[in-house]
């Protein structure tokens, strides 16, 4: 038998060479965000039934927040726009000014008889705070499951490191794949922050109501490296997860 060479296109050749970890690599998302009249700022939630997130899909999330959130403004701004004209009337009470007074009034009447409808909303509030709670406990709850999915997977990865004694494709197959679930796991957790700052605002409604809710969604902030630290950070989910459940009681 005789090898014969036949030559070929660098860019052929370049696509018959074997991947890389690094071609394999997960890329981490860099997603926008939104920053609120109010404080604060919408992120982007990660979707953890999409499967690894990625700038487009992030961003899409992100966009389709938006709407409901433009939608819940709408009382707040009717409120600035009628605390103005009241400001007005305030400033002119002392000097007993009436034509300022009468100038601010109609504005006043107008912005009050807008805002009027906002008030019947008040007694929704702990129906919408439950709800709220149970779809919290619902995605904290798939995170969950994923992350002990991902803990079991990185466990598997680090029995295997023995078989690769000698064997130097076999160990950077596995170094490859703990250093993609290293960074599934950096995604998942990273879905933290949007979720423990919704649940934050949830406890502003419900203060409103009366209801007092107290929920500690801290990891640390570091991304979980190791099973260790990815069983840390399913611990403080399972023990949201109890505290919403004796909330709502189902």
């Amino acid at each position: 038998m005789v090898d014969i060479d036949i030559p070929v296109s660098e860019p052929l050749n370049r696509a018959l060479q074997p991947l890389t970890c690094q071609d394999l690599a997960l890329p981490l998302p860099s997603p926008l965000k939104v920053e609120l009249p109010f404080g604060g700022s919408m992120n982007a939630l990660v979707d953890m039934s999409k499967g690894i997130p990625n700038d487009c899909s992030m961003n899409f999330n992100l966009m389709l927040q938006m709407a409901p959130l433009l939608a819940a403004l709408d009382c707040p701004m009717k409120m600035l726009k009628l605390l103005k004209p009241l400001i007005d009337i305030v400033k002119a009470v002392p000097s007993l000014d009436p034509i300022k007074i009468g100038q601010a009034m109609p504005e006043f009447v107008d912005a009050a008889a807008e805002l009027a409808p906002c008030f019947v909303a008040l007694a929704k509030v702990p129906i919408m705070v439950m709800d709220l709670l149970r779809l919290i406990r619902s995605v904290l709850n798939c995170l969950k499951g994923q992350l002990e999915t991902l803990r079991d997977l990185m466990n598997g990865l680090a029995l295997r490191f023995g078989e690769a004694e000698g064997n130097p494709d076999l160990r950077e197959t596995l170094e490859c794949s703990q250093k993609n679930a290293q960074a599934q796991a950096q995604a998942l957790t990273a879905s933290i922050d949007p979720i423990s700052g919704v649940l934050a605002l949830v406890s502003t409604i419900a203060s409103i109501a009366g209801m007092s809710i107290d929920i500690s969604l801290e990891t640390g902030g570091a991304p979980p490296e190791s099973t260790e630290a990815v069983d840390s950070v399913i611990l403080v989910l399972g023990t949201a997860v109890d505290a919403i459940s004796a909330i709502v009681g189902d």
